[in-house]
C-alpha cells in the first residue's frame, strides 16, 4: 500500500506566502519602471525624428520672450537660403570641431572646466538640444536630459540640419530669433545675401545676445568678427566644414 504523500507543515506555506507577498511589488514595480523606460527612450525617438523633418514650431525660449515683449521677429529659412560664409561662420565661432565630434566636444569641456564661468564647452548639437527640446535655466536635471538628448540629435538628424535649426532659433537681439530675421535687422539683408564680415558680426553676437549690437559692434566685437572670419576660412580649408558645405 502506497504511503500517502505528506502535507507541507503549517508552518513553511505560512513562510511560502509571505515570500510571495513580498517579491511580488517589486517585480511589479520594475515591470511598470522597464515599461515607463521604454515609453520614455520610445518618446524620445518620435519627437527627435520628428523635427528632423518638421521645424520646430517655437521653442520655450521664444515663448517666454514672446509673452514677456508682446511679440518677436522670426521667420524660419530653409538652410539653402542661408549664405555658407554664415554656416562657417557660427561654426568657427561656436564649436569648430563640429563635424568631427558625436555632440560633445571633450576637448572644449575640458577646457571649461579648467576655465571655470569664463568659458563655454556646450557643442552646437547640445545647444540645439536645450533650445529645441528643453530649457535655459541650468540644472542638474537639464544637463541629464542634454546629455541623453544630444547623441539622439546626432544620431537622427545630418549635420547640416543640426546647423539649420541651430540658425533659426537662435537668438541675435532682443526678440529677435533666427538668421532670416537678424540679418534683416542689423544688415537691411536676405540671409543669403550676408558678407563674411557680416556673418562673423552675427556670430560674434551670440554668445550674449542681449548686450552686443552687430550693426554698432564695440572694439571687441570687431576683433573678435576678425578672429571668427580667419576661423571660418580656415574649418573651410581643413575639412572641418565638409559635414554641413554641398
Amino acid at each position: 500500500m502506497a504511503g500517502k504523500a505528506k502535507k507541507p507543515a503549517r508552518g513553511k506555506r505560512s513562510k511560502s506566502r509571505k515570500s510571495q507577498r513580498t517579491i511580488r511589488p517589486m517585480v511589479f514595480l520594475r515591470r511598470w519602471l522597464l515599461r515607463a523606460a521604454l515609453a520614455t527612450a520610445v518618446l524620445a525617438v518620435v519627437m527627435v525624428g520628428l523635427f528632423r523633418v518638421f521645424n520646430p514650431p517655437t521653442t520655450h525660449t521664444i515663448w517666454s520672450e514672446s509673452r514677456r515683449l508682446g511679440g518677436v521677429d522670426r521667420n524660419w529659412v530653409a538652410v539653402d537660403a542661408i549664405a555658407p560664409v554664415m554656416l562657417r561662420s557660427a561654426v568657427a565661432a561656436e564649436d569648430a570641431n563640429f563635424c568631427i565630434h558625436w555632440g560633445f566636444d571633450m576637448g572644449a569641456i575640458r577646457a571649461a572646466i579648467e576655465e571655470g564661468a569664463q568659458r563655454g564647452g556646450s557643442t552646437i548639437s547640445q545647444q540645439v538640444v536645450k533650445n529645441v527640446y528643453l530649457w535655459q535655466a541650468r540644472s542638474y536635471i537639464r544637463k541629464a536630459m542634454e546629455a541623453l538628448l544630444t547623441p539622439l540629435v546626432e544620431a537622427l538628424w545630418p549635420k547640416r540640419r543640426i546647423l539649420e535649426v541651430y540658425l533659426n532659433v537662435a537668438e541675435f537681439d532682443e526678440g529677435v530669433f533666427g538668421i532670416d530675421a537678424a540679418a534683416r535687422h542689423y544688415f537691411g539683408v536676405a540671409p543669403d545675401a550676408l558678407s563674411a564680415r557680416q556673418a562673423a558680426l552675427l556670430a560674434s553676437v551670440l554668445p550674449n545676445p542681449k548686450n552686443r549690437d552687430a550693426a554698432r559692434p564695440s572694439a571687441r566685437m570687431n576683433r573678435r568678427a576678425t578672429a571668427i572670419m580667419d576661423g571660418a576660412a580656415l574649418i573651410e580649408s581643413d575639412g572641418r566644414a565638409d559635414c554641413f558645405q554641398k
